[in-house]
């Protein structure tokens, strides 16, 4: 049996829909489903689950388990976020207990960090994860610290050599998006959000650039494809010797305009797109430039490909995006 905390969410309802595809019944999901149009249960309408947990029932839930994995997705993931005592109590305590948990009984931990927990960098997205490079880390936001506080934990337990669980893999995503993440509302993907738009015939309103040397639009981010998230966890569960911090990313920086030229292609028009100053607000804190490092992840064996933008881009316009059924 395996529990998939956040289950109902993007990546999480992924994750249900590959276990599902591999002929596991047997998956519990941790979440709530919401109500109305954008409600989350609507990712999870086609699966077979064995049970739907709310998450105050959790604890009670996992009394006297004996579970096959537990994959940790569940968090309040908003960049934008300004509670700490609610962020820390599901990003950061919440993880803790279930790492106690799976270290009490055995059972194999898996867990969504992010690359949120890099900060304001314009190189160096190295995943090295050791004490002393993880301390020179400085998210930018709550998002990214309460990540980033739950990775210091576990590996400062690893090098004081305390019981852990039997396998422990922390997957630090770069810039997932796919079918499934519509209720995100703004921390959706650009493509999800300006589709409706673009289709309507209006143009796609992308950002100037405010830096000498860059032009507009072509500010980077390391974008995957979330079929290709799920693929590197279900190697990474398959795979015994792989336990550690990882990028989860292409290692491929690509621009936003790359993105929405890919997706004009798939709808078989010219791209139509206007730019628009950033706002002065957030100019001084904007990241430009995203690639992952992906050497700690080859290195652990890990030789699949990732899906180009435009093929992946095409895939969720055609299969998802321009159907009447946009879920997975």
């Amino acid at each position: 049996m395996f529990l998939v905390t956040g289950g109902a969410g993007f990546i999480g309802s992924n994750i249900v829909a590959s276990l599902n595809e591999a002929g596991h019944s047997d998956v519990v999901v941790n979440d709530w489903l919401g109500a109305g149009e954008g409600a989350k249960w609507r990712n999870l309408a086609k699966r077979q689950l064995a049970d739907v947990v709310p998450p105050p029932d959790l604890a009670k839930w996992l009394e006297g388990r004996k579970l096959d994995a537990v994959i940790h997705m569940g968090a309040i993931s908003d960049t934008t976020a300004s509670d700490g005592d609610m962020v820390m109590e599901n990003n950061f305590r919440l993880s803790l207990r279930l790492l106690d948990w799976c270290t009490e009984t055995g059972t194999p931990f898996f867990y969504a960090s992010s690359a949120a927990t890099y900060g304001d960098r314009v190189t160096n997205f190295v995943d090295d994860w050791s004490l002393p490079a993880l301390k020179q880390l400085r998210p930018m936001n709550l998002y990214g610290w309460s990540k980033h506080l739950f990775d210091l934990a576990l590996i400062d337990r690893v090098q004081k050599k305390q019981k852990l669980p039997p396998r422990w893999v922390g997957m630090k995503f770069f810039n997932v998006y796919g079918p499934n993440e519509y209720h995100k509302g703004h921390m959706a993907s650009v493509l999800a959000k300006v589709f409706a738009p673009a289709k309507a015939g209006e143009p796609v309103k992308l950002f100037k650039s405010h830096r000498d040397g860059i032009a507009d639009g072509d500010q980077r981010r390391d974008f995957i494809y979330v079929d290709d998230v799920v693929a590197v966890l279900r190697w990474l569960m398959d795979t015994p010797t792989a336990n550690g911090i990882f990028n989860v990313g292409t290692g491929q920086a690509e621009s936003f305009r790359d993105m929405i030229t890919a997706m004009f292609k798939a709808m078989g028009r010219p791209p139509n797109i206007e730019y628009v100053d950033m706002p002065e607000s957030i100019r001084d804190q904007y990241q430009y430039f995203t690639q992952s490092s992906i050497e700690n992840l080859r290195k652990a064996g890990y030789n699949g490909g990732f899906t180009p933008l435009e093929k992946a881009v095409g895939q969720y316009v055609t299969g998802y995006l321009d159907q009447a059924d946009r879920y997975k």
